[in-house]
């Protein structure tokens, strides 16, 4: 049986996003091969996306054969609206329990959470590796762009789940768009229980030290609003992706946040 504390683990969260027609030249259609090429390129454990409708989740999944997904649109609970995907590498793990939360006051109900311009979920499962057996608890969300109370409510909401599922006593992993800055009240309430996988990690951070590009091409990438979060996990690399279509647009308005890390502390 394989040691799982000694393996190492890919996480990456890539806020892809959503179809809009009035993206034009940064429409998806010019932009899903490459997105999947990343994907591809670094094969990660676990991916978590933001945005995706249900054509572009369904699109993912049929190129990316060695992974299945978990999760609903935010809409209605099955496949309107946007997604928090998880793709997991099924080659290796099975999934044991699985659920989309909505952020807000009535989190087992399709809903808007306080301040929150739009329907905000976290869809979250727990794995098992099926060789070690050791498990682990993935959670991917999208937070709010407007509500600054819907932000930091949601991330209590995050950590009240979390505690009523394990205790924080399991390897975990929160990722996202959480559309907040790092000295942020929603990004310090989530770093009193987690850790930010950029503070902990090892190594040199590569890349922009921004996530969100908003299809500029010109001038540095500062605004970091995506994140990985760990519980109980060392974390040895840390990378911010800045790959460009020919064209040199983005792929997405965002950069995928990838790190490499293995159970302990």
């Amino acid at each position: 049986m394989m040691s799982y504390a000694n393996e190492n683990f890919t996480f990456m969260t890539y806020n892809i996003r959503y179809d809009n027609l009035h993206d034009e030249e940064n429409n998806w259609l010019k932009r899903k091969d490459a997105v999947i090429s990343i994907f591809q390129k670094y094969s990660p454990s676990f991916i978590g996306t933001q945005e995706g409708l249900i054509h572009q989740i369904g699109y993912i999944n049929d190129i990316l054969r060695k992974y299945d997904y978990i999760g609903v649109g935010r809409d209605d609970g099955k496949s309107k609206g946007e997604y928090c995907a998880i793709y997991y590498d099924s080659s290796k793990y099975t999934i044991i329990k699985q659920e989309t939360i909505w952020l807000s006051g009535n989190p087992s109900e399709v809903s808007i959470g306080w301040d929150a311009a739009l329907e905000r979920i976290c869809t979250y499962g727990y794995f098992e590796h099926k060789s070690s057996k050791q498990r682990i608890w993935i959670f991917n969300t999208h937070f709010d762009h407007i509500g600054r109370i819907s932000r930091e409510q949601s991330s209590k909401l995050i950590l009240d789940q979390i505690n009523k599922l394990n205790g924080f006593s399991e390897p975990i992993v929160v990722m996202g768009d959480f559309n907040d800055l790092p000295n942020s009240l929603s990004i310090q309430i989530l770093n009193k229980k987690l850790d930010d996988s950029m503070d902990i990690n090892k190594s040199d951070h590569i890349g922009p030290m921004g996530t969100y590009n908003g299809f500029n091409n010109e001038g540095p990438i500062s605004k970091r609003i995506d994140y990985i979060f760990v519980k109980n996990m060392e974390v040895f690399y840390h990378q911010h992706l800045d790959t460009r279509l020919i064209s040199g647009n983005h792929l997405s308005d965002h950069l995928p946040v990838l790190i490499k890390a293995r159970v302990g502390k």
